[in-house]
């Protein structure tokens, strides 16, 4: 009975990650090519998609917006590609893997 309710929230969280990578998509994709300089909406935009980025195709989506972002704000992109590490990646620090 266990295993089952398990298997289930673990569906769920996927099936959730997808649905905000279809939002967070449009919404990074906008701020892109408007070449938006609002730091706060851009900064709302990356705390949201933190709690995704268990996610690969989120996470490639939170680079893409850390890289734009690194030309407006290095050390704010510092800040949340740290956070990413001590939520998703706390063993190894010195992965590469985040590198913009």
């Amino acid at each position: 009975m266990m295993e089952k309710q398990i298997k289930e929230l673990i569906f769920l969280q996927q099936h959730l990650a997808k649905q905000a990578l279809s939002e967070y998509s449009g919404l990074v994709d906008h701020i892109i090519i408007a070449q938006s300089t609002d730091q706060n909406y851009i900064e709302h935009t990356l705390d949201g998609m933190l709690d995704f980025c268990f996610d690969a195709d989120m996470l490639l989506l939170f680079k893409k917006l850390c890289r734009y972002y690194f030309t407006i704000n290095p050390q704010a992109t510092a800040f949340y590609i740290n956070h990413y590490r001590e939520m998703w990646d706390s063993d190894s620090i010195d992965n590469k893997e985040m590198a913009i």
